[in-house]
Formats: structure tokens, C-alpha cells, sequence
């Protein structure tokens, strides 16, 4: 994997941390497994401190992880940055009112949800997922919390896969990763 910073030494410490699985969960996808990440507890605090370094002293007031490995990135990057987290979840797994975004996966559709009092009008939010390929999900983020009129400042994942042009689906958001797959 190739990174944006190739300077920072960390970056190999965490790209070396993630497994490659050839043919998984199907017969041509190359799966990039963050759990072999979070056992190295070395690698786990690099890429959590690289991205607080990065956010630090933005003005966000909100990080929003997407479900699921959203969830294990995003608090700690929040609690380090004083911003609140919002989880950014699947149908039916919040039990308040919630605001609901459809979007489009290769095969189908699904939808995200956030719970209405979650964020307010005005607030500075950074969207968090372990991974962007389609970038399906990371733009039913963005129209989520910009429905309600939010600022998203920038998308941030581990692993960009940019054969998949996820990319171009963010409206022009800024995503920031640290690690690409080549």
C-alpha cells in the first residue's frame, strides 16, 4: 500500500499492521482486514494520532463514524480533539427519532440514520470510516448531516481504494487517508 505521507514513519507501521486477504468475503475482492491493526497497539495509536494531529484545533465540533469500524476510530479521534461522536448507523439500531439517507450499493440500496438531536445547524463535522471504495456510504454521510445544515469540513479514512473512484462521489468533500491501495 502507498500513503500520502510517505515521510511520516508511522504510515509503515500501520500499513504493515493490516492484513491482506485475497478472495474474501467473494472470489476477487481483495479485503484490507483493519482487526489485525487494532492488535498492535503501536499501530492502533499512530493511526489515531495522526489523524488527531490532523484535526486538531479545525474547529469541528463533531465526529461522525460510520457503521461499524466508523465507531472504533471515531471516539477516540473525538475525545482527543473535544468534539462529540455521532454514530452513524444501519436501519433500526437507534432508538430515538432519527433522520434516514438512501444510497446505492453495487448490488442494491441501502440506508444510514442518525438520530434527529444528534447535531445542530452550524456545527463543523468530520466523517470517520475505516475504508472508502464506492464512497456510497461516506455520501449518504454528507447529505445526512448537510440536510440539517451542518458543515461537513472533510471525510477521513484508513485505506482508500481509488481503482473504485469512491472519490468523485463526495461532491467535492476533501477526503483525507493514510494509507492507498495500489
Amino acid at each position: 500500500m502507498a500513503s500520502q505521507d510517505e515521510q511520516d514513519p508511522r504510515i509503515s507501521n500501520i500499513s504493515s499492521a493490516i492484513r491482506v486477504i485475497p478472495d474474501f468475503p467473494k472470489p476477487g475482492i481483495i479485503f484490507q482486514d483493519i482487526t489485525t491493526l487494532l492488535l498492535d497497539t503501536k499501530a492502533f495509536r499512530d493511526t489515531i494520532d495522526l489523524f488527531v494531529e490532523r484535526y486538531r484545533g479545525k474547529d469541528i465540533s463533531v465526529v461522525a463514524g460510520i457503521e461499524a469500524r466508523g465507531f472504533i476510530f471515531g471516539p477516540p479521534i473525538a475525545l482527543a480533539i473535544g468534539a462529540k461522536f455521532v454514530p452513524m448507523r444501519k436501519p433500526n439500531k437507534l432508538p430515538g427519532e432519527v433522520l434516514s439517507e438512501e444510497y446505492s450499493l453495487e448490488y442494491g440500496k441501502d440506508t444510514m440514520e442518525m438520530h434527529v438531536d444528534a447535531v445542530k445547524a452550524g456545527e463543523r463535522a468530520l466523517i470517520i470510516d475505516d475504508l472508502v471504495a464506492t464512497g456510497g456510504t461516506l455520501s449518504a454521510a454528507i447529505r445526512l448531516l448537510e440536510c440539517v445544515g451542518v458543515h461537513v469540513v472533510e471525510c477521513a479514512c484508513v485505506i482508500e481504494l481509488p481503482e473504485l473512484k469512491g472519490r468523485e462521489r463526495l461532491g467535492g468533500k476533501p477526503l483525507f487517508v493514510l494509507l492507498s491501495s495500489t
